[in-house]
Protein backbone atom coordinates (compact mmCIF):
# COMPACT_ATOMS: atom_id res chain seq x y z
CA UNK A 1 0.00 0.00 0.00
CA UNK A 2 1.28 3.34 -0.98
CA UNK A 3 0.93 6.77 0.79
CA UNK A 4 -1.15 7.78 -1.66
CA UNK A 5 -3.41 4.82 -0.86
CA UNK A 6 -3.09 5.87 2.35
CA UNK A 7 -5.18 9.18 1.27
CA UNK A 8 -8.12 6.65 0.23
CA UNK A 9 -10.19 6.09 3.39
CA UNK A 10 -10.75 2.82 4.82
CA UNK A 11 -14.13 0.61 2.99
CA UNK A 12 -17.22 1.02 5.01
CA UNK A 13 -18.81 -1.63 3.69
CA UNK A 14 -17.62 -5.44 4.29
CA UNK A 15 -20.28 -7.80 3.78
CA UNK A 16 -21.90 -7.78 -0.18
CA UNK A 17 -25.32 -8.31 0.64
CA UNK A 18 -25.84 -4.66 2.41
CA UNK A 19 -25.88 -3.26 -1.22
CA UNK A 20 -29.11 -5.24 -1.88
CA UNK A 21 -29.61 -6.32 -5.34
CA UNK A 22 -27.82 -4.06 -8.01
CA UNK A 23 -28.68 -2.72 -11.05
CA UNK A 24 -25.81 -1.89 -13.24
CA UNK A 25 -27.59 0.71 -15.76
CA UNK A 26 -25.73 0.12 -19.03
CA UNK A 27 -26.49 0.90 -23.01
CA UNK A 28 -29.04 3.19 -23.16
CA UNK A 29 -29.97 4.94 -26.38
CA UNK A 30 -27.40 7.85 -25.93
CA UNK A 31 -24.89 8.22 -29.19
CA UNK A 32 -22.38 6.37 -26.65
CA UNK A 33 -24.66 3.46 -26.16
CA UNK A 34 -21.63 1.15 -27.10
CA UNK A 35 -19.21 2.51 -24.90
CA UNK A 36 -21.73 1.87 -21.92
CA UNK A 37 -22.52 -1.25 -22.78
CA UNK A 38 -18.75 -2.71 -22.60
CA UNK A 39 -17.93 -0.54 -19.24
CA UNK A 40 -21.42 -2.12 -17.87
CA UNK A 41 -20.21 -5.36 -18.77
CA UNK A 42 -16.81 -4.73 -16.88
CA UNK A 43 -18.83 -3.52 -13.85
CA UNK A 44 -21.37 -6.36 -13.33
CA UNK A 45 -18.18 -9.18 -13.98
CA UNK A 46 -16.51 -7.01 -10.79
CA UNK A 47 -19.35 -6.82 -8.74
CA UNK A 48 -20.51 -10.23 -9.18
CA UNK A 49 -16.93 -11.70 -8.50
CA UNK A 50 -16.98 -9.77 -4.74
CA UNK A 51 -20.29 -11.51 -4.48
CA UNK A 52 -22.70 -8.58 -4.89
CA UNK A 53 -26.14 -9.51 -6.27
CA UNK A 54 -26.16 -7.53 -9.72
CA UNK A 55 -28.05 -7.87 -12.57
CA UNK A 56 -27.58 -6.02 -16.07
CA UNK A 57 -30.22 -3.35 -16.92
CA UNK A 58 -30.51 -1.66 -20.52
CA UNK A 59 -31.53 2.10 -20.69
CA UNK A 60 -34.14 3.79 -18.19
CA UNK A 61 -37.52 2.50 -19.23
CA UNK A 62 -36.68 -1.15 -18.37
CA UNK A 63 -34.72 0.06 -15.39
CA UNK A 64 -38.16 2.13 -14.43
CA UNK A 65 -40.21 -0.89 -15.13
CA UNK A 66 -37.66 -3.47 -12.75
CA UNK A 67 -38.11 -0.63 -10.06
CA UNK A 68 -41.77 0.03 -9.79
CA UNK A 69 -41.67 -4.16 -9.86
CA UNK A 70 -39.06 -4.03 -6.11
CA UNK A 71 -36.45 -5.77 -7.96
CA UNK A 72 -33.41 -3.97 -7.27
CA UNK A 73 -32.33 -1.75 -4.19
CA UNK A 74 -29.90 0.70 -5.21
CA UNK A 75 -28.50 1.77 -9.13
CA UNK A 76 -24.84 1.75 -10.55
CA UNK A 77 -24.97 4.23 -13.07
CA UNK A 78 -22.90 3.16 -16.06
CA UNK A 79 -24.93 4.99 -19.08
CA UNK A 80 -22.76 7.37 -20.79
CA UNK A 81 -24.23 10.73 -22.63
CA UNK A 82 -27.47 12.14 -22.87
CA UNK A 83 -30.67 11.81 -24.49
CA UNK A 84 -30.87 8.55 -23.47
CA UNK A 85 -27.80 8.53 -21.20
CA UNK A 86 -27.56 9.25 -18.17
CA UNK A 87 -25.65 11.84 -17.39
CA UNK A 88 -27.33 14.68 -18.13
CA UNK A 89 -29.65 14.64 -14.56
CA UNK A 90 -32.84 13.45 -15.88
CA UNK A 91 -31.68 9.97 -14.70
CA UNK A 92 -30.76 11.56 -11.43
CA UNK A 93 -34.01 12.93 -10.91
CA UNK A 94 -36.29 10.46 -11.61
CA UNK A 95 -34.10 7.87 -9.39
CA UNK A 96 -34.49 10.76 -6.40
CA UNK A 97 -38.79 10.73 -7.04
CA UNK A 98 -38.32 7.16 -6.65
CA UNK A 99 -36.12 7.43 -3.49
CA UNK A 100 -33.76 5.15 -5.12
CA UNK A 101 -29.80 5.48 -3.88
CA UNK A 102 -27.56 6.14 -7.21
CA UNK A 103 -24.01 6.05 -8.17
CA UNK A 104 -22.52 9.42 -9.27
CA UNK A 105 -23.37 12.87 -9.29
CA UNK A 106 -27.15 14.20 -8.39
CA UNK A 107 -29.41 16.12 -10.58
CA UNK A 108 -27.23 19.91 -10.65
CA UNK A 109 -24.12 18.14 -10.75
CA UNK A 110 -24.87 15.88 -13.89
CA UNK A 111 -27.04 18.09 -15.50
CA UNK A 112 -23.76 20.78 -15.12
CA UNK A 113 -21.23 19.12 -16.56
CA UNK A 114 -22.82 17.55 -19.14
CA UNK A 115 -23.17 20.92 -20.73
CA UNK A 116 -19.96 22.39 -21.22
CA UNK A 117 -20.56 25.99 -21.90
CA UNK A 118 -22.54 26.32 -18.45
CA UNK A 119 -19.90 24.45 -17.20
CA UNK A 120 -16.69 26.93 -18.16
CA UNK A 121 -19.47 29.75 -16.85
CA UNK A 122 -19.23 28.50 -13.63
CA UNK A 123 -15.78 28.28 -13.70
CA UNK A 124 -15.02 31.85 -14.76
CA UNK A 125 -17.00 32.82 -12.13
CA UNK A 126 -14.66 31.54 -9.77
CA UNK A 127 -11.41 32.12 -11.54
CA UNK A 128 -10.84 28.29 -12.73
CA UNK A 129 -8.79 28.47 -15.42
CA UNK A 130 -10.83 26.87 -19.28
CA UNK A 131 -9.88 27.96 -22.56
CA UNK A 132 -11.27 31.00 -24.45
CA UNK A 133 -14.66 30.20 -26.05
CA UNK A 134 -17.77 30.97 -28.07
CA UNK A 135 -21.39 29.36 -28.11
CA UNK A 136 -22.53 29.23 -31.57
CA UNK A 137 -26.36 29.24 -31.87
CA UNK A 138 -27.67 27.63 -35.26
CA UNK A 139 -27.13 29.79 -38.07
CA UNK A 140 -24.24 31.78 -36.22
CA UNK A 141 -21.70 33.18 -37.83
CA UNK A 142 -18.88 31.07 -37.00
CA UNK A 143 -16.37 32.53 -38.92
CA UNK A 144 -16.49 35.78 -37.02
CA UNK A 145 -16.29 33.48 -33.91
CA UNK A 146 -13.30 32.33 -34.57
CA UNK A 147 -11.73 35.35 -35.86
CA UNK A 148 -12.22 36.52 -31.84
CA UNK A 149 -10.92 33.57 -30.46
CA UNK A 150 -8.23 33.22 -32.93
CA UNK A 151 -7.17 30.11 -34.58
CA UNK A 152 -6.78 27.04 -34.60
CA UNK A 153 -10.13 26.36 -32.38
CA UNK A 154 -12.25 22.97 -31.45
CA UNK A 155 -15.18 22.90 -32.50
CA UNK A 156 -17.72 20.36 -30.56
CA UNK A 157 -21.27 20.00 -29.34
CA UNK A 158 -21.71 21.52 -25.87
CA UNK A 159 -23.40 18.70 -24.73
CA UNK A 160 -21.92 15.35 -26.18
CA UNK A 161 -18.72 13.13 -24.52
CA UNK A 162 -16.69 10.67 -25.76
CA UNK A 163 -14.98 13.08 -28.56
CA UNK A 164 -18.35 12.05 -30.40
CA UNK A 165 -18.66 15.51 -32.77
CA UNK A 166 -15.67 17.51 -32.05
CA UNK A 167 -13.47 18.80 -34.77
CA UNK A 168 -9.97 20.51 -35.10
CA UNK A 169 -10.12 23.69 -36.85
CA UNK A 170 -6.71 24.88 -38.40
CA UNK A 171 -8.00 27.14 -41.30
CA UNK A 172 -10.90 29.15 -41.94
CA UNK A 173 -11.67 26.84 -44.67
CA UNK A 174 -12.29 23.90 -42.30
CA UNK A 175 -14.93 25.30 -40.54
CA UNK A 176 -18.19 25.29 -42.24
CA UNK A 177 -17.25 20.68 -42.29
CA UNK A 178 -16.54 21.17 -38.15
CA UNK A 179 -19.90 22.44 -38.18
CA UNK A 180 -21.79 20.83 -39.83
CA UNK A 181 -20.46 17.35 -38.10
CA UNK A 182 -21.04 18.64 -34.32
CA UNK A 183 -24.59 20.47 -36.28
CA UNK A 184 -25.78 16.36 -36.38
CA UNK A 185 -26.27 16.26 -32.48
CA UNK A 186 -28.71 18.05 -30.07
CA UNK A 187 -28.07 21.25 -28.52
CA UNK A 188 -25.60 24.00 -28.80
CA UNK A 189 -22.36 24.19 -30.14
CA UNK A 190 -18.79 24.91 -28.82
CA UNK A 191 -16.01 26.99 -29.99
CA UNK A 192 -13.24 26.77 -28.06
CA UNK A 193 -9.44 27.73 -28.32
CA UNK A 194 -7.39 24.52 -29.12
CA UNK A 195 -4.83 24.72 -26.23
CA UNK A 196 -1.42 22.89 -27.83
CA UNK A 197 -0.01 20.81 -25.45
CA UNK A 198 -0.07 18.02 -23.32
CA UNK A 199 -3.99 16.55 -22.67
CA UNK A 200 -4.31 15.16 -18.88
CA UNK A 201 -7.13 13.65 -17.17
CA UNK A 202 -8.08 13.17 -13.61
CA UNK A 203 -9.89 10.98 -12.00
CA UNK A 204 -11.96 11.33 -8.42
CA UNK A 205 -13.19 9.36 -5.79
CA UNK A 206 -14.88 10.52 -3.39
CA UNK A 207 -13.06 13.55 -1.98
CA UNK A 208 -9.73 12.37 -2.95
CA UNK A 209 -7.89 13.53 -6.37
CA UNK A 210 -6.28 10.29 -8.25
CA UNK A 211 -3.05 10.55 -9.84
CA UNK A 212 -3.38 12.58 -13.08
CA UNK A 213 -2.80 11.01 -16.18
CA UNK A 214 -1.39 12.28 -19.58
CA UNK A 215 -2.48 10.80 -22.41
CA UNK A 216 -0.08 10.35 -25.51
CA UNK A 217 -1.49 9.36 -28.36
CA UNK A 218 0.18 7.73 -31.58
CA UNK A 219 -1.99 10.48 -34.48
CA UNK A 220 -1.93 13.90 -33.49
CA UNK A 221 -4.60 13.70 -31.10
CA UNK A 222 -6.91 11.69 -29.02
CA UNK A 223 -9.57 11.44 -30.81
CA UNK A 224 -12.46 8.41 -30.98
CA UNK A 225 -10.24 5.66 -32.38
CA UNK A 226 -7.27 6.32 -29.97
CA UNK A 227 -9.53 6.38 -26.65
CA UNK A 228 -11.41 2.62 -27.79
CA UNK A 229 -9.64 1.13 -29.69
CA UNK A 230 -5.94 1.71 -30.74
CA UNK A 231 -4.03 -0.52 -28.50
CA UNK A 232 -0.99 2.27 -29.05
CA UNK A 233 -2.04 5.47 -26.71
CA UNK A 234 0.34 6.04 -24.38
CA UNK A 235 -1.15 6.48 -20.76
CA UNK A 236 1.55 7.86 -18.11
CA UNK A 237 0.59 7.98 -14.37
CA UNK A 238 1.37 9.99 -12.55
CA UNK A 239 1.24 12.48 -15.52
CA UNK A 240 3.13 15.57 -13.69
CA UNK A 241 5.78 15.74 -10.96
CA UNK A 242 5.82 17.33 -7.47
CA UNK A 243 4.30 20.67 -7.22
CA UNK A 244 2.42 20.57 -11.06
CA UNK A 245 1.09 17.26 -10.38
CA UNK A 246 -0.16 18.59 -6.71
CA UNK A 247 -1.57 21.67 -8.69
CA UNK A 248 -3.33 19.51 -11.57
CA UNK A 249 -4.94 17.62 -8.97
CA UNK A 250 -6.09 20.60 -6.85
CA UNK A 251 -7.62 22.31 -9.70
CA UNK A 252 -9.77 18.86 -10.72
CA UNK A 253 -10.72 19.15 -7.64
CA UNK A 254 -12.20 21.92 -7.63
CA UNK A 255 -13.44 22.16 -10.83
CA UNK A 256 -15.28 18.96 -9.77
CA UNK A 257 -17.17 20.55 -6.91
CA UNK A 258 -17.81 24.18 -8.33
CA UNK A 259 -20.48 22.51 -10.89
CA UNK A 260 -22.03 20.46 -8.51
CA UNK A 261 -20.67 17.53 -8.86
CA UNK A 262 -20.30 14.46 -6.11
CA UNK A 263 -18.99 10.50 -5.41
CA UNK A 264 -16.42 9.35 -8.72
CA UNK A 265 -16.31 11.28 -11.63
CA UNK A 266 -13.40 12.61 -13.73
CA UNK A 267 -11.62 16.02 -15.18
CA UNK A 268 -9.90 16.55 -18.35
CA UNK A 269 -7.62 18.80 -18.60
CA UNK A 270 -5.12 20.26 -20.98
CA UNK A 271 -1.81 22.16 -20.18
CA UNK A 272 -0.29 24.82 -22.27
CA UNK A 273 3.06 23.40 -23.67
CA UNK A 274 4.08 26.99 -24.45
CA UNK A 275 5.10 26.54 -20.58
CA UNK A 276 8.78 26.04 -19.50
CA UNK A 277 8.86 22.84 -18.88
CA UNK A 278 6.32 20.10 -18.23
CA UNK A 279 5.79 20.72 -14.84
CA UNK A 280 5.14 24.18 -14.94
CA UNK A 281 1.70 25.81 -14.71
CA UNK A 282 -0.46 26.31 -17.76
CA UNK A 283 -3.48 24.14 -16.86
CA UNK A 284 -6.97 24.46 -18.93
CA UNK A 285 -9.62 23.26 -17.41
CA UNK A 286 -12.06 20.93 -20.44
CA UNK A 287 -15.29 19.17 -18.93
CA UNK A 288 -16.47 16.74 -15.98
CA UNK A 289 -17.58 13.57 -16.93
CA UNK A 290 -19.83 11.80 -13.93
CA UNK A 291 -20.42 8.66 -15.06
CA UNK A 292 -16.63 7.92 -16.92
CA UNK A 293 -15.84 5.46 -18.92
CA UNK A 294 -14.95 1.54 -17.10
CA UNK A 295 -13.41 -0.32 -20.21
CA UNK A 296 -10.08 -1.74 -20.89
CA UNK A 297 -9.08 1.62 -22.32
CA UNK A 298 -10.68 3.89 -19.39
CA UNK A 299 -8.67 6.13 -17.43
CA UNK A 300 -10.10 6.12 -13.70
CA UNK A 301 -9.26 2.61 -13.20
CA UNK A 302 -6.06 3.21 -14.42
CA UNK A 303 -5.13 6.16 -11.98
CA UNK A 304 -6.67 4.03 -9.27
CA UNK A 305 -4.44 1.09 -10.17
CA UNK A 306 -1.57 3.61 -9.95
CA UNK A 307 -2.92 3.95 -5.81
CA UNK A 308 -3.00 0.65 -5.19
CA UNK A 309 -6.95 0.00 -5.78
CA UNK A 310 -7.64 -2.98 -8.42
CA UNK A 311 -10.81 -2.86 -10.20
CA UNK A 312 -13.11 -4.85 -8.66
CA UNK A 313 -12.32 -2.54 -5.64
CA UNK A 314 -12.68 0.62 -7.69
CA UNK A 315 -16.36 -0.66 -8.53
CA UNK A 316 -16.70 -1.57 -4.68
CA UNK A 317 -16.05 1.90 -3.76
CA UNK A 318 -17.81 3.81 -6.33
CA UNK A 319 -20.63 1.53 -5.01
CA UNK A 320 -20.56 1.88 -1.49
CA UNK A 321 -20.77 5.36 -1.54
CA UNK A 322 -24.61 5.02 -2.15
CA UNK A 323 -24.96 3.61 1.14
Amino acid sequence: MTSQHAALPALKVTDPAAFGRVAVLMGGTSSEREVSLDSGRNVLEALRARGVAADAVDGIPTLLRELQDGHFARVFNILHGNNGGGEDGILQGLLEALRVPYTGSNVLGSALSMDKIRSKQVWLSLGLPTPRYARIEKGGDVHAAARGIGLPVIVKPSCEGSSVGVSRVLTDADLDDAVALAAKYPGELLMEQMIQGDELTVGILGDVALPSIRIVPKGQWYDYHAKYIAEDTQYLCPGLDGEAEAEIRRIALDAFRAVGCSGWGRVDVMRDNSARDRNSGGFFLLEVNTAPGMTSHSLVPKAAREMGVDFGELCWRILEMTV
